[in-house]
């Protein structure tokens, strides 16, 4: 319940921000409903629905930092601890610019919060630092663990290689984009796997619109269509 209450405190907090006022400082807003919340291609609600929000702060010389949350449901349906955690709660900060013609780049650390052990639980709690380069509309970013890797047993130094590609229809004004990730997790190959996903997003009335269609490489998996609406301010 008091998780319940901290994620609907923190979007509401977000929607009664004034759009004028955060459009004129380094600070902006995001709130989100999704048909289900997929990290890394895997359904960290039990392909139920999420309500999602934050607060970032982006100064011009690069240097940003945020705080993002989200209802979770795994560390109590897929691990069976009762009374774990039903919030995942991210803080990160980092570093981005642009050199030559093009070329992007990002750096920076971000931790998972998922409020500690339920009944002697593996602390799921995770911290990654990440880099990414970009060129015009593709990137390439990896995210490496400094500890264990969300209550992975001995999994320190797992990484996450992704590409990303995105492109916008000028007509429609639609933003298309692509996505392809691979998750190496040391001492736990088993677990290893690839995801990846399409989708297409158009702002309509102030709110963004997307559809997405994501797939990994598990055996029994399947693609799953998912639905979203956001608003940033």
């Amino acid at each position: 319940m008091m998780t319940r209450k901290l994620l609907s405190s923190l979007i509401l907090a977000a929607m009664a921000v004034p759009a004028v006022a955060m459009a004129d400082s380094p600070f902006s807003g995001n709130v989100s409903l999704t048909t289900d919340y997929l990290f890394r291609g895997i359904t960290q609600t039990d392909h139920g629905g999420a309500i999602q929000g934050g607060f970032d702060y982006a100064n011009p010389n690069g240097l940003y930092a945020g705080v993002w949350a989200s209802n979770i449901s795994w560390l109590y349906t897929a691990q069976g601890y009762i009374g774990a955690s039903s919030l995942e709660l991210d803080t990160y900060a980092g570093y981005s610019g642009s050199f030559a013609t093009d070329f992007s780049y990002d750096v920076g650390v971000l931790r998972y919060n998922y409020g500690g052990n339920a009944n002697g639980a593996v602390n799921a709690d995770t911290n990654e630092i990440y880099g990414s380069l970009g060129w015009k509309w593709i990137s390439a970013k990896y995210s490496r663990s400094t500890g264990n890797l969300f209550g992975f047993t001995d999994s320190s130094g797992s990484g996450y290689l992704e590409l990303n590609g995105s492109y916008t229809l000028a007509g429609p004004a639609v933003d298309l984009s692509a996505h392809y990730g691979k998750q190496s997790i040391p001492n736990n190959s088993g677990s290893e796997y690839s995801d990846y996903n399409v989708k297409a997003a158009k702002d309509f009335g102030g709110y963004t619109w997307a559809f997405m269609v994501s797939n990994t490489d598990i055996t029994g998996d399947s693609a799953r269509g998912v639905l979203s609406v956001s608003h940033s301010m």
